[in-house]
């Protein structure tokens, strides 16, 4: 059920092109999905420490990321946007 709302987007925006900025900022977001699988996941965290095997277990890593140190959003941008509804959850209906 979920494809039927799902793919429209996808095959919409499927030749959209991007800033260097937007794939910055993507990166960045990629960078704490990293963070958070390493420090804060139990799965993860579990398998580091029980002798999982370590590349098993960074292949959902993704390929590239991006780290900088507090790194805040211009005001007003898209970005200071989803950052604000990821803080104050809204609703979107």
């Amino acid at each position: 059920m979920q494809a039927k709302a799902y793919c429209p987007i996808i095959v919409k925006h499927v030749n959209d092109s991007y800033t260097e900025e937007e794939k910055r900022w993507q990166q960045l977001r990629r960078g704490r999905y990293v963070e958070f699988n390493l420090i804060y996941d139990r799965g993860t965290i579990f398998g580091l420490k029980t002798g999982g095997r370590t590349e098993s277990i960074l292949m959902s890593m993704p390929l590239t990321s991006r780290w900088e140190y507090d790194q805040q959003p211009a005001p007003g941008s898209k970005e200071a946007d989803f950052i604000d509804a990821c803080r104050n959850p809204r609703n979107w209906v």
